[in-house]
């Protein structure tokens, strides 16, 4: 599997990324064990906010690649994570106005690596994913952004929803993809502007939704009725370079 090398098991092993500064996407625990060496691991996890799950030796078993566990895993991220403030100060380096992509759940690593190729590509300063039910920066992630996570950031937030307030209150405005929305080429997208996109199933929170300034539909004359996510961001994501470029 593509994703074994960022698989860190044993205790030692475990307690080493963390102090050697390693990025921790996620730690799985045996339900129960609460010695001093594991003990020690949890509390490392919570120092960095790392999701930590609570498994049974059998999921343990299963997700082991060495079969020495020694009842923790931990799962390192194939990059390391910026931070919003970073992805708003290359675009305040660069003299632009902020342009950056929100993923309300993507779960696909093809899919999130095609779209920090597309991010930059396209010239966004930055893709922001959330801490929770979303693929994080995985080996899949890397090889399909095709080198992409070399030069465009990705920050995970706890809560997407209070980062889009914080960044309304900088001047930013944001539009969310949904089918039900106004076609996106009757809206104005130039200016500072976040682009939400939602999960492969579900599509934007209606959570997230409420907090979004606008809503844009990618007209569609298919028989389906809905696009990938990376293609949809693909689109939308265009639709705004095209206006960047009438607007200059």
């Amino acid at each position: 599997m593509e994703e074994q090398s960022l698989t860190i098991e044993g205790r030692n092993s475990v307690l080493e990324a963390f102090r050697s500064g390693k990025t921790i996407d996620k730690l799985f625990v045996l339900d129960g064990c609460m010695d001093g060496p594991v003990k020690t691991i949890l509390r490392e996890a919570k120092k960095r906010d790392v999701i930590i799950h609570y498994v049974s030796k059998e999921r343990l078993d299963q997700i082991s690649d060495t079969g020495k566990h020694q009842g923790v895993i931990a799962y390192g991220a194939a990059y390391a994570y910026a931070t919003v403030e970073d992805i708003l100060e290359l675009a305040e380096k660069k003299g632009e106005d902020p342009f950056i992509i929100f993923l309300d759940g993507v779960e696909d690593p093809h899919n999130l690596g095609a779209i920090i190729r597309t991010a930059n590509l396209a010239g966004a300063h930055g893709v922001v994913i959330p801490k929770h039910r979303a693929v994080g920066l995985t080996a899949t992630v890397a090889k399909t952004s095709a080198g992409a996570l070399n030069y465009t950031p990705v920050a995970k937030v706890t809560n997407l929803s209070k980062t889009i307030e914080m960044l309304k209150e900088k001047g930013m405005w944001f539009v969310c993809a949904d089918m039900d929305g106004e076609s996106m080429y009757d809206l104005n997208l130039t200016g500072p502007i976040g682009v939400v996109m939602g999960n492969e199933g579900s599509g934007v929170s209606e959570l997230v939704k409420k907090h979004c300034d606008f809503v844009a539909a990618i007209p569609m004359k298919g028989d389906i009725d809905s696009l990938n996510v990376s293609v949809a961001t693909g689109v939308l994501t265009y639709e705004i370079v095209r206006q960047r470029l009438l607007a200059k």
